[in-house]
This record gives C-alpha cells, sequence and structure tokens, in this order.
C-alpha cells in the first residue's frame, strides 16, 4: 500500500513518441454564396516593423546607470578573485621557502 508503484520499461526501444502529433495547416478555401456582396478586402502587409521599446530620456538613464552598476559589480568581483588568487600564490611560495630552509638546515645537521 505505501510502496511507490514506478513503470519498469523491460526492453527500451530507444523510439522516441511525441505525445502531441504536429498539425499542417491546411488553407481552407471561401464558398462561393449565392447572393451579391462585395468580397471581403485582403489586410495590407505593414510596411516596416516599429521597434518594440521606446525609450524616454528617464529610461535612457536608468539604463545606462544599470549598464554602469553591473559593469562596476562585475569588474569588482572580477579583481577581488585576482587578488584572491595573487595572495594564495604569494603565501605558496614563502611556504615553499620556509621548507626548503628547513630542509637544508635538516640536511646540515647530519
Amino acid at each position: 500500500m505505501f510502496r511507490p508503484r514506478i513503470p519498469v520499461n523491460p526492453l527500451p526501444t530507444g523510439i522516441v513518441t511525441p505525445l502531441v502529433q504536429p498539425i499542417t495547416p491546411t488553407e481552407i478555401e471561401p464558398t462561393a454564396c449565392h447572393h451579391g456582396h462585395a468580397p471581403t478586402p485582403v489586410p495590407a502587409t505593414p510596411r516596416g516593423q516599429v521597434p518594440a521599446v521606446r525609450l524616454t530620456p528617464t529610461g535612457l538613464v536608468t539604463l545606462v546607470a544599470g549598464g554602469a552598476g553591473l559593469v562596476l559589480i562585475v569588474g569588482t568581483v572580477l579583481v577581488s578573485m585576482l587578488l584572491a588568487v595573487a595572495i594564495t600564490g604569494v603565501s605558496v611560495a614563502v611556504v615553499a621557502v620556509v621548507l626548503r630552509l628547513l630542509v637544508r638546515d635538516m640536511q646540515r645537521g647530519q
């Protein structure tokens, strides 16, 4: 009762069956009617596309300030990472010099 029931595929076939079958669009032709009226006009295609986003001066200032802030934050993070790597390298070099001196002193004592 409390055990989960997980379906098991005993023989994987590698065939993937999509859940939804794609439907190809078909054109519907208008039927001719027997009473006199004007045919429906075809909508005109747009000549040029208008940009989707229009910036006001305030929006432009906000965008520039946000970009500058992002650049400053990313720069700070990168400089901090570089500084951490430099400090680690210096500390490893100091440890290597100290170990070298200790090994030399131990060899002289023999």
